[in-house]
């Protein structure tokens, strides 16, 4: 196999990425994946404005992309995004899993619909985008690369979020699994795992996580929305050519805290 030089390790220029739920932190990666120059698929499911001003901020700086919406646990509309991003660019070469919720209920009082909504927008989108994705990707001789985005809960579990932290350690067991099945068809499958990501407003909303998690984390401070991002073009891209099945932790070093 011939190693790719240097400077085009994080070259996507005539690639396709679709992010789903590119609000938020999926904003990020998809102007992350744009400045790399990739065509970039904007999903989205109710924030229209926020995917047209990304997608308008992209073309501006001389990128492309276009928005798309669609109900990710709903299997017709997941078949329509891939073929709009198909439709749109000619392929599909990256696939970034970032949809999902994040809700609090303890287990007492959990109720078995919000159990439910929490396993279909974290783990049932996953499964139903990377079929989609790599059917369309194992149709193309290049295959292609997706990464899931999981979250540090999925191995170290938070309270409140027993939810979240069973559909995040489900995402990464998918990884695994789609990983193995899907190398035949050249696609690798990935998983980044971050810790607390920056947003607007959380040192008010969340004073005292915001004071512990820095505290913890061995580099100081929060995350950003790009250095999930890196993450994200890294496993993507030939720089990581011979890595599959993997899940790489942006967390500052707060897992590497002792438990005891």
């Amino acid at each position: 196999m011939e190693t790719p030089g240097v400077a085009a390790l994080l070259d996507f220029r005539g690639r396709v990425a679709l992010v789903t739920g590119a609000g938020g932190l999926g904003r990020g990666i998809a102007a992350r994946f744009a400045e790399a120059g990739a065509a970039v698929v904007v999903h989205y499911r109710r924030h229209v404005d926020e995917a047209a001003a990304l997608v308008s901020r992209i073309t501006r700086e001389g990128g492309r992309a276009v928005a798309a919406a669609a109900d990710l646990v709903r299997e017709d509309e997941v078949a329509s995004l891939m073929a709009r991003a198909v439709e749109a660019f000619g392929r599909l070469d990256v696939l970034v899993n970032n949809a999902g919720t994040y809700p609090v209920s303890g287990i007492l009082e959990m109720t078995s619909a919000e159990w439910d909504e929490v396993m279909a927008s974290n783990l049932r989108t996953t499964f139903l985008c990377t079929q989609a994705a790599a059917r369309q990707m194992s149709r193309q001789e290049a295959g292609g690369a997706i990464v899931n985005i999981t979250s540090v809960e999925a191995e170290s579990p938070a309270p409140g979020h027993s939810h979240y932290n069973a559909a995040k350690a489900g995402v990464l067991m998918y990884t695994r699994a789609a990983a193995q099945e899907l190398a035949v068809h050249r696609i690798r499958v990935n998983a980044v795992a971050p810790g607390l990501i920056w947003r607007e407003g959380i040192e008010e909303a969340w004073p005292d996580g915001v004071a512990r998690w820095t505290r913890a984390a061995a580099l100081g401070r929060l995350g950003t929305a790009a250095d999930v991002a890196d993450a994200c073009l890294f496993l993507a891209s030939p720089a990581a050519r011979w890595i599959t099945g993997a899940s790489l932790t942006v967390d500052g070093g707060v897992s590497t805290r002792p438990v005891f």
